[in-house]
């Protein structure tokens, strides 16, 4: 029987890898072909790394000699292009004044991508900065590649941002998986808008190190799949302690970094759910219906569902980020090679005006209220915001409806409820839950109180399994 790579599981993939049916190289190949295919529709891969076939060789040869390192052993994946690559790929945050931006070495959870032996396939598209450029800015387009578009209705459907390259490559079957990055719905909006499997985690338990910053408070990276079971493998691999990111230093000696034990079908039995309808004003009536066939989903599923509950709406401050980025960006552009033409965000800012409308075809509004910032975060109106994201996002909000209505998890629509999760640190996963008639995607988002990851792929596994309502666009 022969191999079909459309929607093709890591499992499945390594299955025939191990009965010698199938090889990392022929693997890399075939996603390389659909790339060469698809992507000048799509326009979600901003590079192919040059030497992936090389590495593919390599880890064959391995296998052959030494058995697979484990489940990512010759398995592609795609990263976005905020994340550093130290090989022959540019890492370029989307935009002009990076476009020859070569890291001097790989990110952290790059290195344990490669010590897993998966194949480093390419950097995918993205919201220019991380979606932080500018106020009128569409998600999925930058400056360097243009717009991304969401292989379920190409220029209909909204692809989600700001890792809207590695959900639209994802979703099309251009890798097996994609690394995104998040700091308020970057993973959770363009995961539910191409129907694809997100898991944005609890800050802390991925490092960020030789990622390029929004926020040090909220950012984290993630994996991007087409099932729970893929991402549960991805964010094995990606989390680990790192002793440049102070923030794993949360992580205890005994948190798992193997969730392939929470992927139980009866999962959802006797779960308690809880949901805010204010979250779910956004959605038409078609998408509510959706949702509200989920959650009757959920209940036959065993679950008990707490609706409503209360949770704060009022938390869209953006201080934090503003202060944070100019912090977090300087830090990163000074360790640029000296011969680099920028080295600040001031002169990022500037360098966009020297390009003019090729760089600012919608401005660069955040970039200079940033800028406007100390970038030393000692002004009141920081540390302010900042203890007022934490006591409204976690002991105002996720913690107390939780800890009140004694909560396994909280139910939200997409990506509705990513702001409050990201002020918190709190993660989420997100799962597919249908499609309007116009064949628009829509998803639920399952999020816990900090490092339940565990929990979460449990009721997010449980859910999927019984609905498995994933349907590959055509493309």
């Amino acid at each position: 029987m022969s191999f079909t790579l459309k929607e093709a599981t890591i499992s499945e993939m390594q299955n025939e890898m191990e009965t010698g049916n199938l090889t990392a190289k022929k693997l890399t190949m075939m996603y390389l072909e659909g790339i060469a295919k698809h992507n000048e529709t799509i326009n979600a891969v901003l590079e192919v790394n040059p030497e992936a076939l090389h590495i593919a060789e390599a880890l064959d040869v391995e296998r052959e000699q030494k058995g697979p390192r484990g489940p990512l052993h010759g398995i592609p994946i795609l990263i976005k292009d905020n994340i550093d690559t130290g090989d022959k790929t540019h890492t370029t945050a989307g935009s002009l004044a990076l476009e020859n931006n070569y890291a001097r070495e790989d990110a952290f959870i790059v290195k344990k991508l490669r010590e897993a032996g998966a194949v480093i396939l390419g950097k995918t598209n993205l919201t220019e900065w991380a979606n932080f450029m500018t106020d009128d800015m569409p998600n999925g387009y930058s400056s360097l590649g243009g717009q991304v578009m969401n292989p379920y209705g190409q220029g209909k459907f909204d692809v989600g941002g700001s890792s809207a390259g590695s959900g639209a490559g994802v979703t099309a079957n251009l890798a097996a998986g994609a690394i995104g990055t998040e700091t308020s719905g970057s993973i959770l909006s363009p995961a539910s808008s191409n129907s694809l499997v997100g898991i944005k985690p609890t800050v802390g338990l991925l490092s960020r190190t030789g990622i390029i910053p929004i926020s040090n408070s909220q950012d984290t990276a993630g994996p991007m799949t087409r099932t729970v079971e893929d991402a549960a493998t991805l964010l094995g691999v990606l989390s680990g302690a790192d002793s440049k990111d102070a923030a794993t230093s949360l992580i205890t000696e005994g948190l798992t970094q193997d969730y392939f034990s929470s992927l139980n079908k009866d999962g959802l039995n006797k779960a308690s759910l809880g949901i805010s309808r204010d979250y779910l004003k956004g959605l038409d009536d078609e998408e509510l219906t959706i949702i509200n066939t989920a959650l009757a989903d959920l209940q036959k599923l065993g679950a008990e569902l707490i609706d409503p509950i209360s949770l704060p709406t009022n938390l869209n401050d953006v201080n934090v980020l503003l202060h944070e980025f100019k912090s977090g960006v300087n830090a990163y552009l000074k360790n640029l090679t000296n011969n680099f033409p920028v080295h600040s965000l001031e002169e990022v800012i500037q360098l966009n005006e020297f390009y003019g409308e090729e760089a600012l075809k919608y401005g660069q509004t955040v970039l200079e209220q940033s800028d406007d910032k100390s970038g030393k975060l000692v002004e009141a109106e920081y540390i302010n915001a900042r203890l007022n994201d934490i006591q409204m996002s976690q002991e105002q909000g996720i913690d107390a409806a939780m800890n009140e209505n004694n909560l396994d998890a909280l139910i939200f629509a997409n990506n509705y409820g990513a702001g409050i999760a990201a002020k918190a640190g709190y993660p989420s996963i997100t799962v597919p839950a249908g499609y309007t008639t116009e064949g628009k995607p829509v998803s639920i988002t399952f999020t816990g109180k900090a490092f339940t990851e565990e929990k979460l792929i449990e009721l997010a596994y449980a859910y999927e399994q019984a609905t498995k309502h994933r349907k590959a666009p055509k493309v």
